[in-house]
């Protein structure tokens, strides 16, 4: 690659989004836009060094590019280049459950790009089936090394609030991002890991915290003192603490620390916001919570 194709690429702050067909990308794509980014959606990757050089795109500093299994002949260059370009784009995936890629492709009566069959038809379901997961293991080599988004559960609002935070987080080092969750609806995609706290004293059952979250005073102030609590808090975080160099290390841009319980109203956003505080001072931390509006 020539020095004048390097230097665009060096001076913008460049965002790919990728990831499974339904998940979301549109809405992530508006949400950049909104936040400034120059999108383009759908560029085949053998563009996307020419589109980078243009001088139009010299002054524009901020870029968000979509790629994905629309350009599927010549996805499995995308690797290659993204490596060409010195780790400078942030790369974020967007992923759903089958089920919930399968539930949105029939509502919408949207034909998934890898199948040839569309949803309406009586055998949509089963070529459905195998479309996601041929896209799936199309796209495994950019998932292992992206920021991974789960959108099953959250709503387009949520969605590009979270795009928003990770592109607010400094490019260059390692992102800690602490999620909670709710086990009763399925444990997230996105996690790294994933940690059960369903053995907690629960302030669901204290008639006057139920309506509460985990970020609110009278809850926090239940937990903090309960000694179980803070025994998870501190082997969570030794676990953390021990191995976060470790990843950060093998050049580890994003690691998700999933936090569980119950409904996810309760402990697990108490522990995830408080877990964010402690590893603030030297990581950069996000707190994220799946299941609160």
């Amino acid at each position: 690659m020539s020095a004048a194709s390097d230097a665009p690429a060096a001076a913008l702050d460049l965002v790919l989004i990728t990831g499974m067909s339904g998940s979301g990308k549109s809405v992530a794509l508006r949400a950049l836009e909104d936040a400034g980014y120059y999108c383009v959606d759908n560029l085949p990757p053998e563009l996307l060094q020419a589109f980078l050089a243009l001088p139009a795109m010299q002054g524009t500093g901020r870029v968000a590019v979509a790629i994905d299994a629309r350009s599927r002949t010549s996805l499995p260059q995308l690797p290659a280049l993204l490596k060409t370009l010195g780790g400078q784009a942030r790369v974020i995936f967007l992923d759903a459950n089958d089920e919930t890629l399968t539930r949105r492709f029939s509502e919408t009566r949207r034909r998934h790009p890898l199948s040839a069959i569309h949803p309406a038809d009586a055998d949509a379901l089963p070529a459905l089936a195998q479309a996601i997961t041929r896209e799936r293991e199309m796209l495994d080599g950019l998932r292992s090394r992206a920021h991974v988004i789960d959108t099953s559960h959250i709503r387009p609002a949520q969605l590009a609030s979270a795009v928003k935070s990770v592109i607010a987080a400094p490019a260059a080092h390692l992102t800690l991002v602490f999620e909670s969750f709710g086990f009763k609806r399925g444990a997230p995609l996105d996690a790294d890991y994933l940690f059960d706290v369903r053995m907690l004293p629960n302030p669901y059952y204290e008639p006057a915290l139920r309506p509460l979250t985990g970020r609110d005073a009278p809850v926090a102030d239940y937990l903090a003192h309960q000694p179980e609590v803070a025994q998870m808090q501190e082997h969570i975080a030794s676990f953390l603490q021990t191995w976060l160099p470790r990843l950060a290390a093998d050049h580890r841009s994003y690691v998700t620390v999933a936090i569980g319980c119950t409904g996810g109203q309760h402990r697990s956003v108490y522990l995830a916001e408080q877990l964010a505080r402690q590893f603030a001072p030297r990581w950069s931390t996000l707190a994220r919570h799946r299941e609160l509006g």
